[in-house]
């Protein structure tokens, strides 16, 4: 009779999935998503985006680390899947969240204790399961030559060939610049390099110093289409590997040469221009002063400098936990007026500012399309999790830059002589 009885609970018992809903109404109201669980039951509209809960280690992951590092780690590992358009599934989130004010809303502590009760109930309370593969590792003191060197490595060595299937052809990885709906990818980030030249107001002979020059795309242009002599700076092996074997190809080696080299060691100017693209973020909130010291003091006199950068408002300078635990660890943005009054402070003459952000959000969308048509390659290169949490990645970070909590600026200072002078000419040509 006993065994009858337990039989006819279990029977009644909900499944996984309404017992999340319904633990989860008092906090969110009815569930924007359609949810199927890996026991087979479902809860929320039937037209609402579908995530599927494959594995009770998704649910112990947003335990352990609740919100969007936990929410990334399930995603990335597929414990959690969206069976739609990412993009898509991510902004009816964030759509759905702002209507009922639900972002940073702190949930009733009576409801909370609910939800992880619910929770607790339907996937066990074990240990926090170990972090994803893909999630940075770093160690020793924020900044130091040796934790840099790292956190560089995991985001820039996955392999030349990988970068070449996402990037355009010169491997240009900063935003580009667009003339319109029909420019493509590789005429933008030309028209990005042509810009920065003519900003710098290159001629032939000048000598540039491109700092953080990734795969040497700006470094290339400007030697063959300036006529400029260049010395760029970086401390990723793949990539200074990547741009020797380019000098050598196209016979520029008296043009262009590349110091595998920390930045703040850079101390053999003066350059008759300076230029660091998408490079800033990276130094640190402490180590800003440092680094704009190092483009002044290696530019002559009435010379220009040139810095894009992205600016963030808000909470997590970094990018949010996603970002910092798995794509740029130790980042750090701030609104471009700060990073302005702190370029100036350094001792350099801010000229012009020339917001990007539009151009961004196009930029990350052709890399996003191009991502996804050479997905089978990129799983063989960096496997499922790698494809996973570079999908996450550039679809966030394409909305970040739509949504106006990102932006993206090209900073044009200059270095006055002392007598005060310049050097700019009196009008733009650019």
């Amino acid at each position: 009779m006993s065994d009858t009885i337990d039989r006819t609970r279990a029977t009644a018992r909900p499944g996984v999935a309404p017992t999340l809903a319904s633990a989860l109404r008092p906090v969110v109201g009815e569930l924007p998503v359609r949810l199927d669980a890996w026991d087979g039951s479902v809860a929320g509209p039937e037209d609402a985006p579908r995530v599927a809960l494959n594995s009770p280690d998704a649910l112990r992951r947003l335990l352990w680390h609740p919100g969007e590092l936990g929410a990334a780690q399930a995603y990335v590992t597929g414990e959690i899947d969206l069976a739609g358009d990412v993009d898509a599934t991510l902004t009816h989130l964030r759509t759905v969240g702002a209507r009922r004010g639900l972002a940073g809303r702190r949930p009733d502590p009576r409801a909370l204790a609910r939800m992880v009760r619910a929770v607790v109930s339907v996937a066990g309370l074990g240990r926090a399961p170990a972090p994803p593969a893909s999630q940075a590792r770093l160690r020793g003191r924020l900044h130091s030559p040796g934790r840099d060197r790292s956190a560089i490595s995991h985001h820039y060595d996955l392999s030349n060939e990988f970068y070449s299937l996402i990037l355009d052809p010169r491997l240009a990885y900063s935003c580009a610049y667009y003339a319109g709906p029909e420019t493509t990818l590789e005429q933008a980030q030309g028209a990005k390099l042509d810009l920065v030249c003519r900003k710098l107001g290159l001629q032939p002979g000048m000598h540039l110093l491109d700092v953080g020059c990734g795969w040497g795309s700006l470094s290339l242009y400007a030697a063959e289409h300036f006529g400029a002599r260049v010395t760029g700076v970086t401390i990723s092996a793949e990539q200074k590997a990547f741009i020797d074997a380019r000098i050598a190809e196209r016979g520029l080696a008296d043009s262009v040469r590349i110091r595998l080299q920390d930045s703040r060691a850079v101390d053999d100017g003066p350059y008759d221009a300076v230029a660091s693209l998408e490079m800033g973020e990276h130094v640190g909130r402490a180590n800003y002063p440092a680094y704009v010291e190092v483009l002044r003091r290696n530019v002559r006199p009435e010379g220009r400098v040139l810095v894009q950068q992205m600016s963030r408002r808000g909470r997590h300078p970094g990018g949010g936990p996603f970002i910092e635990a798995f794509i740029a660890p130790d980042m750090y943005m701030r609104p471009v007026g700060e990073t302005v009054e702190l370029v100036e402070a350094g001792g350099l003459e801010v000229r012009d500012v020339h917001g990007l952000r539009e151009h961004y959000v196009r930029t990350v969308e052709d890399w996003i399309e191009q991502l996804e048509s050479h997905a089978d390659r990129v799983r063989e290169l960096i496997g499922e999790e790698g494809l996973r949490v570079w999908r996450l990645y550039l679809v966030g970070g394409a909305q970040a830059f739509r949504d106006g909590r990102m932006g993206v600026d090209q900073i044009l200072a200059v270095r006055r002589g002392d007598d005060g002078a310049s050097g700019m000419p009196w009008r733009r040509d650019w």
